[in-house]
């Protein structure tokens, strides 16, 4: 059984793998196919012919195709994702202080998509066709259509602008920028560990408004999901018996139905995980969030591929962990599906 679960889990790391390459080649020829000029970006449009053609030949790009997409992988093995003409440091480590940032509000926005949207799933099932089911319903809906900027723009003019119960774009005030020593990158985090209880608190009235507007579309999917999972365990006969026993309905749902539809959850907040990562990029252009979505939007608006390229294949590498991770955990979980396997 040990050896079967092992040739498993070789098989989905092979597929993670062959993932993650296609993943590269894929945002390499995006990257070669777009019309800007990496070589201009980083040298100015009007640089002299020989700087411009030593730059050309310094980046690969005077190579063919095939050889430079080698050059771009050995590079990409080595963590070398190329120099940012945004800023001129490297992409690697513009990535690696922008995503704790994307990192942090992803995952306060499925936190609180969480702790709201599976009580509200369960609960539209308990009172199926009632006002309450309908309600709850129209809430996800809403969450669903509508788009996360508007939602984003709305929020800082009532909450911010209007009544002040929070803070206003970015993540901390100016005057207490730099006073946490950077440990995780996560403000929240660091502020604890330095048991400065101050500038958490400012922290978390920065981010508790984009992290509500992101959860909104996630908890949208995660209720209206648990409330499709629980509505199909209710028809099952072990909830009939449970409730000839005697046990109320609520006590059916947390003790009986909520554990079966545990292991389904998983996908569904690892999919939705994955996409705050992915849509961070709207919400942090609003709120003026430095992560790395507002850096791949300022890269792209001056056409610096190779930021653009390398912020990409950090989300689609996170995107894809998620899901190697939940489906290990969907096994690991759940007998039946290894026996069908």
């Amino acid at each position: 059984m040990k050896q079967l679960a092992a040739m498993r889990l070789d098989k989905r790391l092979v597929q993670l793998v062959l993932s993650l390459l296609a993943l590269v080649a894929i945002t390499f020829v995006i990257g070669r196919m777009l019309p800007t000029d990496p070589v201009g970006s980083i040298v100015g449009e009007l640089a002299d012919p020989r700087a411009y053609a030593a730059m050309r030949e310094r980046l690969g790009l005077d190579k063919p195709v095939a050889e430079q997409f080698l050059l771009y992988f050995w590079h990409l093995l080595q963590g070398d994702l190329g120099v940012a003409a945004l800023t001129g440091n490297s992409v690697s480590d513009d990535l690696w202080h922008a995503f704790p940032a994307t990192l942090e509000l992803a995952t306060l926005a499925i936190v609180l998509s969480v702790i709201v949207g599976v009580p509200l799933g369960l609960l539209a099932a308990l009172k199926r066709d009632s006002w309450v089911d309908q309600l709850i319903r129209v809430i996800s809906l809403v969450g669903h259509s509508v788009p996360v900027f508007w939602l984003g723009m709305i929020g800082l003019l009532v909450f911010y602008a209007g009544l002040q119960l929070v803070g206003g774009p970015g993540r901390i005030d100016v005057f207490y920028e730099g006073l946490v020593p950077p440990v995780t990158g996560m403000i929240l985090i660091d502020s604890l560990l330095a048991g400065d209880m101050e500038i958490f608190q400012n922290a978390l009235t920065h981010i508790i408004l984009p992290a509500s507007m992101l959860a909104y579309s996630a908890m949208a999917y995660i209720t209206r999901m648990t409330r499709s999972f629980t509505l199909e365990q209710l028809s099952q006969d072990y909830v009939t018996a449970a409730r000839a026993k005697g046990v109320s309905p609520a006590g059916t749902l947390y003790r009986h139905v909520l554990p079966n539809i545990a292991v389904q959850l998983i996908t569904v907040i690892a999919i939705s995980y994955g996409g705050l990562l992915e849509g961070a990029v709207v919400t942090e252009i609003v709120f003026s969030w430095p992560g790395i979505g507002q850096y791949m939007t300022s890269a792209l608006l001056i056409g610096d591929i190779n930021a653009v390229v390398a912020a990409t294949i950090v989300i689609g590498i996170a995107f894809m962990l998620l899901n190697f991770l939940s489906d290990i955990a969907y096994q690991l979980l759940d007998p039946r599906t290894r026996e069908a396997n």
